[in-house]
């Protein structure tokens, strides 16, 4: 497999120093708020992966960390080489068998931001609707100018992060539909796309399926061994079945 890489943009994305993902513990239980969209994620596609733990941690990093994967799991799930991993991967200069912490200090992100954005390992599996709330998260940000950080988002409102992939998505603004009526707010009828980014549609769209894939995988890295497992399984079950049905044919043949 061909392994291309993009030096880190550390240095280059001051935005992603407010990272990937800034849910608060209370979002990480909280359910979804709007219609999710289909993340279309196949974590069996290392390609996709690959290209998802670079983005990640050229974005999300630089705050959120991954304490229960190792860079040494991470690099031998997704075909990469230990040089790989440090060169391109290794953003704090960790060891190689340490576990992916974030660069930002504890003290400095609880100042501010209010808090010590949270650890992403589990969020695919403790978020309901898994990596289709990621996906659609990663999609729904748009500017909002009352907030303290200039963004908001439809499915987490008033997400306490701005939106680090704006370059390649482009700036969205809310079109507002009829107040609510018990509370009087107005309620956000869709986005659109006011200042277009880098990316088409499709391309950005690709890109977020990229970074839902990664924390798909690092939520669970032995899930995609365990789904190739489960076909042999079936194999060897119907194949022990079928031993079962000649053993007992061979004993009761006799038997009138």
């Amino acid at each position: 497999m061909t392994k291309t890489f993009k030096a880190p943009a550390l240095m280059k994305r001051a935005a992603a120093f407010a990272g990937g993902l800034l849910l608060s513990f209370t979002a990480l239980a909280a359910g979804p708020g709007a219609p999710l969209q289909q993340s279309g994620t196949d974590i069996s596609d290392k390609a996709s992966l690959q290209r998802g733990a670079q983005l990640y941690m050229n974005y999300c990093a630089g705050c959120h960390s991954l304490k229960y994967l190792r860079y040494s799991r991470m690099a031998q799930d997704l075909g990469l080489s230990e040089d790989e991993v440090m060169n391109n991967l290794n953003l704090t200069g960790a060891k190689f068998g340490e576990h992916i912490v974030s660069s930002m200090p504890a003290e400095q992100a609880a100042k501010w931001f209010g808090q010590v954005p949270p650890d992403l390992t589990l969020t695919a599996r403790v978020k309901l609707g898994g990596p289709d709330w990621i996906y659609t998260y990663l999609k729904s940000f748009y500017l909002d100018e009352s907030r303290p950080l200039g963004w908001n988002n439809t499915l987490f409102p008033n997400a306490s992060m701005p939106n680090v992939l704006w370059e390649q998505q482009g700036l969205q603004r809310a079109i507002y539909g009829e107040p609510d009526a018990a509370t009087g707010e107005p309620v956000v009828e869709r986005l659109e796309v006011a200042t277009p980014g880098t990316q088409t549609a499709a391309e950005f769209d690709q890109t977020v399926r990229d970074i839902t894939a990664f924390l798909e995988y690092a939520s669970e890295p032995i899930a995609a061994k365990r789904q190739g497992m489960g076909v042999w399984v079936i194999l060897f079950l119907a194949f022990l079945a079928f031993l079962a049905w000649l053993l007992k044919n061979e004993y009761w043949k006799d038997v009138h």
